[in-house]
């Protein structure tokens, strides 16, 4: 076994993998940029080795500095983690010709599995169910119109060497089949250095299912059950759960004895994922296979018991597998969450800067542990107080929690959801909240079109419809109660002047443009600071009792007999006095008052926004790399304006009517902020 490893990662995953180093008794080299020197998997591991700049192409990308940093700290083996270099086949060899040991698949699997076109040849080659398609590169439009026809459309044309949804266009008809060739072959050669492109059958109600494989240096491969992974947006995995709710027991075994029958062809060694689109009656095909460790591994860890990094530990270590297929568990049902640092009610741009909170919800299982189960896990790289780079990709955490069966484990993921507090930049849990409640996720009658069909026209807090909208203001008048019975009890108030608690309010529910919503309220109460209270909302009683301090964001209690947890805090950019409650995706600002206060508000003249139209405005925190315009010169609605990087992601600005360029007010090379304007038009 080895002494020490070097994780050529960092983020959650690299913590995750120190985790397990540390569980079984080997050392860990961190490497990071000079953007990650304070970041938390550099305080845990016990060495640490600067790569470079922030940049990846810098420094997590550079295969040479890595292997320097191996050298220089006596690693003997290489985790890549997932992303950066954990399916690079040159990196995988390099490795290898250096005497150490990479931990995950040998170069020459990373190379059969890594090209789309060469990977169908080898499934079919080993009885893997393929998509109908043409799988050699086509080279004109005009040829790509005549295969598509001759498969029947829709079609999907897939750069080979595609990924993360680029190089990837649905056709349906000629036009958008010749059409989207070009744009194909343009994105990949762009993206990739690799303008090879092929077509295949598109699958109609798509479900995104994969198998996780298993194999050692010794012949044996088992599959450890599936990950049904169909909620996506933009092709990028939002929710994946374990097992499917879609798939039958004779599907599971179909699929995972034909991933096997793959990863046997390739002489597959280490924990792989081999993809499946499966469509609405069961028919699955191969998409491609995943030569590393998936981020959503740990739902699997969660069903099966199994630690999956410490077993890529011991089969690379020359270990045989320690379990047979027969021995595979599936017990209880696991849902991850992956929780991204991107504003959902900004089309869920990138949004970095400084954690000024960050507290997760209780967790009761653990990363490398795999005896505490049926509980909350919490995958993170990061801590309070920290930062959130522009460089790197936009995952922050990822929430996992155990039930016993669907619905149990739905039910622990809200919970969990609204006990999740992040300050200091914007993330997309309200979002998360809300799939979690709809009720076609629910019942499980979803596929991957579920978020464009049901969120196409973007995210909206005020769309999401509360299961019991009286809770919300209930909670707001309970939390404002508590807080006036505690002035009230402070000593040396002025006679006359005093704080007067009273039974009777109303609940000013603050809508858009002036439209508010009065609520009268009453509230019975103890006369206790902590303790409970009786609301009455519109005829409807709201027994809340907590014992959470009044100035904690995270607000557990019951309602009604019924356990709760929600979020309340005071201060909006509208309202510094108005309380925002949320609570299973939904969210109210609102106004405690009493009912005089309440009579003169419905008098205040609205205050309509300011005008803003004539300018853009950076619509997220990121770096000006190009600016299009220059003073004086008149520009048409839709023409490129400017330039914003965040991420891994471009952003390009467009003016949204015709005008004339009055001043930049930002330079190319820039560091923005939210809402900063970039260029005032006359």
């Amino acid at each position: 076994m080895f002494k020490k490893i070097l994780i050529a990662n960092r983020g959650e995953i690299a913590c995750r993998v120190i985790a397990t180093a540390r569980k079984m008794g080997i050392q860990t080299v961190a490497v990071y940029s000079e953007a990650d020197k304070e970041a938390r998997h550099v305080q845990l591991a016990d060495e640490a080795v600067l790569l470079g700049p922030a940049p990846s192409r810098e420094s997590y990308l550079v295969a040479e500095k890595i292997i320097a940093a191996c050298k220089q700290t006596g690693a003997q083996a290489v985790h890549p983690g997932y992303g950066f270099l954990s399916e690079n086949e040159d990196f995988a060899r390099r490795v290898e010709e250096e005497g150490l040991v990479f931990i995950g698949p040998k170069h020459y699997s990373i190379a059969a599995m890594g090209d789309k076109i060469a990977s169908k040849k080898l499934a079919n080659e080993a009885k893997v169910n393929t998509i109908p398609g043409w799988n050699d590169a086509i080279e004109t439009p005009e040829r790509a119109v005549e295969i598509a026809k001759g498969i029947g459309y829709p079609v999907m044309i897939k750069a080979s060497a595609g990924g993360g949804g680029k190089g990837l266009r649905v056709a349906f008809n000629d036009k958008e089949a010749f059409e989207g060739f070009a744009s194909c072959r343009n994105e990949a050669r762009n993206s990739f250095g690799d303008d090879r492109v092929f077509i295949e059958k598109y699958v109609l109600e798509p479900r995104h299912i994969e198998i996780q494989v298993l194999g050692d240096a010794h012949g044996n491969v088992i599959y450890l059950n599936e990950r049904e992974c169909s909620i996506q947006r933009r092709h990028q995995k939002v929710i994946e759960e374990a097992p499917s709710p879609f798939i039958s027991d004779d599907t599971r075994r179909a699929m995972g004895e034909q991933a096997v029958a793959l990863a046997k062809a390739v002489k597959y060694q280490s924990a792989g994922t081999v993809e499946f689109v499966v469509g609405k009656d069961q028919d699955f095909y191969f998409l491609e296979m995943n030569t590393r460790l998936q981020v959503e591994h740990p739902v699997t860890e969660c069903i099966t018991g199994l630690d999956l990094v410490e077993l890529m530990i011991r089969v690379a270590a020359g270990e045989k597998l320690p379990i047979q297929q027969e021995e595979v568990r599936r017990e209880g049902w696991a849902i991850e969450c992956r929780i991204n640092a991107e504003d959902p009610f900004r089309n869920f741009l990138p949004s970095t800067g400084r954690l000024i909170r960050f507290q997760p919800p209780s967790v009761s299982m653990y990363q490398a542990n795999t005896d505490a189960l049926y509980g909350v896990r919490v995958d993170t790289g990061v801590q309070e107080g920290g930062e959130i780079p522009m460089f790197y990709d936009s995952m922050i955490a990822k929430l996992v929690v155990q039930g016993r069966d669907r619905l149990e484990a739905i039910t622990k993921m809200r919970e969990a959801l609204n006990g999740f507090v992040i300050r200091g930049i914007s993330s997309n849990i309200p979002f998360q909240a809300a799939l979690l409640a709809h009720p076609d996720f629910v019942q499980g009658h979803f596929n991957t079109g579920f978020i464009a069909e049901h969120y196409g026209k973007g995210f909206r807090s005020e769309e999401v419809e509360h299961s019991d909208p009286g809770f919300l203001v209930a909670l707001a008048a309970y939390v404002r109660r508590k807080s006036r019975e505690r002035a009230a009890r402070l000593g040396g108030q002025l006679p006359g002047y005093d704080v007067k608690v009273g039974q009777h309010y109303t609940v000013v529910v603050l809508g858009q443009q002036g439209k508010h919503r009065y609520v009268e309220v009453t509230v019975d109460d103890t006369g206790s600071i902590h303790g409970p209270a009786v609301i009455q909302v519109e005829g409807k009683t709201y027994a809340i009792d907590s014992g959470s301090r009044l100035n904690a964001i995270c607000i557990q209690g019951s309602v009604n007999g019924q356990r709760f947890t929600a979020q309340v805090e005071r201060g909006t950019s509208r309202n510094p006095l108005a309380l925002v409650v949320q609570h299973n995706g939904s969210r109210i600002e609102a106004l405690v008052v009493s009912p005089r206060m309440a009579q003169l508000h419905q008098l205040m003249p609205y205050k309509a926004e300011p005008d803003l139209s004539r300018f853009v405005l950076s619509p997220m925190p990121g770096l000006l790399v190009d600016v299009a315009v220059q003073p004086g010169q008149k520009v048409q609605a839709g023409e490129r304006v400017a330039v914003i990087e965040a991420m891994k992601m471009e952003n390009v600005l467009f003016a949204a009517a015709d005008g004339v360029v009055c001043k930049v007010l930002a330079a190319k090379g820039e560091s923005l902020a939210v809402d900063q304007p970039i260029v005032e038009f006359a």
